[in-house]
């Protein structure tokens, strides 16, 4: 049968899917950390219509976390040190291109599918939280932290997008204490690898499209949200918000934030840009939100 040309492309179709799985295993590994607690956690006034989204690598964490892991594999001498000095070679390639090279990108993925393949899904997850407390606990960008501790406090839900493996990038999350993780999805079965994902890397359209089918199913008001990123290839998910702020940007997204009116937040040292404080934009939004929350909380109780 012959694709009509004006249907999705094989890459807008793969990135579709990788944005809904990575919304499905989100939502269900939220659901699984909260059936941990024994005890409901403390009530808190929630901003139900309004979230914020961070990109990982190089905005919530200095550098990248796939690299962070890999170095902690190697430790592990779960694969050789040679690997691990290719896949930061082609990081440091791409931040300084500011383009992802599609020969890069899969043979990172044949490489990191080829990993984990027949592996238990629990192993990965555990792995992920020795090597956060041992490397990346330290590269958490202070700033951007704060700035997800803002949405928090607000009673907003925080998620990262990120096309680290969705496994590790849920034990970021969990580590700063925010709602979740949107990440890569790998196909499994059983609780083990399979060796394939499911659609593509999440990047690109595919965060977008997870940002989207998340909100829908979480019943988010997007003109009410909140992204953060460094890099221009995260345009797609930073157009679908009401409210789009460029962290440590590359020189592609600074031009387009520049152009689009949106915040630049820069946290990098020596950079004279650089606002440790909170946007006052954001503040106020953020205690809007809180705001009419508790006025709602306050409606309902007299209304009872």
């Amino acid at each position: 049968m012959t694709r009509s040309p004006f249907g999705p492309s094989e890459e807008e179709v793969r990135a579709n899917l990788a944005g809904e799985a990575s919304a499905d295993a989100a939502l269900a590994l939220h659901d699984a950390e909260l059936a941990l607690y024994d005890e409901p956690r403390p009530a808190i006034p929630r901003d139900l219509t309004a979230a914020a989204f961070f990109d990982v690598d190089n905005t919530m964490v200095q550098g990248a976390s796939i690299v962070h892991f890999a170095r902690g594999l190697a430790a592990r001498k779960y694969f050789k040190t040679s690997d691990l000095v290719d896949i930061a070679w082609k990081q440091v390639k791409f931040r300084v291109t500011g383009k992802e090279n599609s020969a890069d990108m899969s043979s990172g993925k044949e490489r990191a599918l080829e990993f984990i393949a027949g592996r238990p899904t629990a192993e990965l997850a555990a792995l992920g939280e020795e090597i956060y407390d041992e490397i990346i606990a330290d590269k958490i960008w202070p700033g951007t932290r704060a700035l997800a501790q803002m949405h928090l406090d607000a009673g907003q839900q925080v998620w990262l997008v990120t096309a680290t493996p969705v496994e590790l990038a849920q034990v970021i999350a969990k580590r700063l204490g925010l709602t979740g993780a949107l990440g890569t999805v790998a196909e499994s079965h059983d609780g083990v690898f399979t060796g394939r994902l499911v659609g593509d890397i999440l990047h690109g359209l595919g965060k977008a499209h997870a940002v989207r089918t998340l909100a829908i199913r979480e019943g988010l008001n997007l003109k009410r949200c909140t992204a953060y990123s460094d890099s221009h290839n995260d345009v797609p998910m930073l157009s679908l918000v009401g409210t789009a702020v460029a962290i440590n940007p590359d020189a592609d997204l600074r031009e387009v934030a520049k152009n689009r009116g949106w915040e630049i937040r820069d946290f990098r040292t020596g950079r004279k840009a650089a606002k440790v404080g909170v946007p006052t934009a954001l503040a106020l939004g953020a205690a809007g939100g809180a705001a009419a929350a508790v006025i709602s909380r306050k409606r309902e109780a007299k209304a009872s």
